[in-house]
């Protein structure tokens, strides 16, 4: 496992167990000669108002409660309801960004401006308080909701945290803004001594800060499919729940009328978006646009710890059932009121560990509106046995490469002893292991005495059961597994494929995890096989 990725696993892990955290950096304000600078659309975006670009006469549009705010890139003057009027500094692009008199755009608008160097961001305000330290002056930006799992002693010492793990931050961090159906996502890329963070705040409709989101960045590798038909389905965004705990999706329609079959994607262990990113690949997002290209919609959604990280933290009784299964349940329940979507075949597919919680799914599904499941390198016995199993797996793999096995088998010493400890008969949900390495300590004790494939034997909705053979996180033996377990039931098909790794892509050689940094796509075999077995359950 290369440094990058050691960082990156311990940061999701760190983040899920709020004892993470990096140093007072420089202010956040863009400074450029005496004039302070700030991004147009991100400003305007923070307080509210809507910005437009129109391309004929090279202007950006503002308007908010009835004023309109017109700024042309060049110049230096500007249309505000009509009247015009002179700026200190022309309207000019900076890496790809229009940037404008930071304290004028903020009068104009009339916000408070108490702010240093023209801060008019909620999301850059309290990220200044963050890394000075001052959680009591952050916490004035925490929703009232998120004061609880975002307190001021928290805030004092997060920043500290960070710099621990991942190094001393460097310079005037980039800070990118998106907005999905849950939450405006203020995403700041700090320069460390060891690796490149991204830092992203998640607000509310109210403007304030209701969860944050820490990572190791890295260069997207990714590349679309060339099964890719863009002109085959649309998309669209949508939330899947309602309240705190709500998630963004997307919904990705065939070309057409529909009602089109369609397929709920659960994913794997970990923090993870709506397209399962993993180094260069994509895994949910091929296989949405390759399954829509076939006739079947596909909805996937973030993972609700990579949205809601912070408050699933705060839950001392944190769960699978939480973590996986009643959003999968959710997404199937909005599918079920969805126009174009035929309500009586709605399928789901889970990869990996989406794959272990199906038979908890099923047993949810207590109106039957899942029609049918596809398990994508899903384990069929306890998850601590595989812990041990595929750490074991993975140093053998290195061995036959002729590789350097002493850090691998280190690490399998490590994930080898918590197995043993979550099967130790002592130890329960009522009484866990004091110093617990692997947190949430909970969620590994509450479903300690889980096997998939019991639960399984006594279910009766078919199944589509896919493994890659070159997979060393769940093995073929997991694989051996469900076809002995359900060798009695008539309704489940299995397949496995030669070369195909745990992202669900081939790859030449063996797998170790290496080769998930570079850009890969689902096998079209296997979209192939899902979409003939989707469409041939009536």
């Amino acid at each position: 496992m290369t440094k990058r990725s050691q960082l990156f696993k311990h940061a999701t892990a760190a983040a899920l167990t709020l004892s993470l955290a990096l140093p007072p950096v420089s202010a956040m304000a863009s400074q450029q000669s005496a004039t302070a600078l700030i991004p147009v659309r991100e400003a305007a975006e923070g307080f509210g108002a809507q910005v437009d670009w129109v391309p004929s006469s090279h202007s950006i549009i503002i308007t908010k409660d009835g004023h309109k705010l017109e700024l042309t890139l060049g110049s230096s003057e500007a249309l505000v309801d009509g009247k015009r009027v002179v700026l200190e500094a022309p309207v000019r692009i900076t890496q790809g960004r229009a940037l404008v008199d930071a304290k004028w755009l903020t009068g104009v608008f009339g916000k408070n401006e108490t702010a240093d160097a023209g801060v008019t961001d909620t999301a850059d305000l309290f990220l200044n308080a963050l890394l000075a330290g001052n959680g009591t002056e952050a916490a004035k930006y925490v929703s009232a909701s998120a004061s609880a799992y975002l307190p001021a002693p928290l805030l004092n010492q997060l920043w500290a945290n960070y710099e621990t793990l991942f190094g001393k931050a460097v310079g005037t961090p980039t800070k990118n803004v998106s907005i999905n159906s849950v939450h405006r996502n203020v995403t700041y890329v700090f320069q460390t001594s060891a690796v490149p963070v991204n830092l992203t705040l998640r607000l509310n409709a109210a403007g304030e800060i209701d969860d944050m989101y820490i990572a190791a960045a890295a260069e997207s590798a990714y590349q679309k499919p060339a099964y890719e038909d863009p002109s085959a389905y649309t998309e669209r965004e949508v939330t899947v729940g309602e309240g705190a705990m709500a998630l963004p999706g997307t919904l990705t329609l065939p070309a057409g009328k529909g009602p089109f079959p369609a397929v709920v994607l659960v994913h794997g262990s970990g923090t993870n978006d709506r397209d399962e990113t993993i180094g260069g690949g994509k895994p949910f997002r091929d296989l949405a646009v390759g399954l829509a290209a076939q006739g079947i919609a596909v909805l996937r959604y973030d993972k609700v710890t990579y949205e809601h990280t912070f408050k699933v933290a705060a839950d001392p009784k944190f769960t699978l059932k939480k973590e996986t299964v009643d959003d999968a349940l959710k997404a199937v329940a909005l599918l079920k009121q969805t126009p174009e979507i035929d309500a009586s075949r709605i399928f789901v597919a889970g990869h990996s560990q989406g794959g272990y919680a199906m038979p908890l799914i099923i047993a949810g599904d207590t109106s039957g509106d899942i029609a049918g499941t596809i398990l994508l390198s899903g384990p069929s016995g306890k998850f601590a046995d595989l812990l041990a199993e595929q750490q074991a797996g993975l140093v053998s793999r290195v061995k036959q490469l002729g590789l350097d096995s002493a850090p691998y088998e280190q690490q399998a010493a490590v994930y080898t002893s918590i197995a043993a400890m979550v099967n130790d008969p002592q130890y329960t949900v009522d009484h866990m292991p004091e110093q617990f390495p692997a947190q949430p300590a909970y969620w590994w004790f509450e479903q300690k005495n889980y096997v998939p494939t019991e639960l399984a034997k006594q279910q009766s909705v078919p199944m589509l059961i896919l493994q890659g053979e070159n997979d060393w996180q769940v093995t073929m033996k997991q694989f051996e597994g469900w076809k002995t377990a359900l060798q009695n039931r008539n309704d489940v098909t299995f397949k496995s494929y030669p070369q195909v790794n745990h992202l669900l892509a081939k790859v030449d050689g063996l797998s170790i995890g290496a080769e998930y940094a570079q850009p890969s796509n689902v096998s079209k075999e296997i979209i192939d096989d899902i979409a003939a077995w989707l469409l041939g359950i009536k």
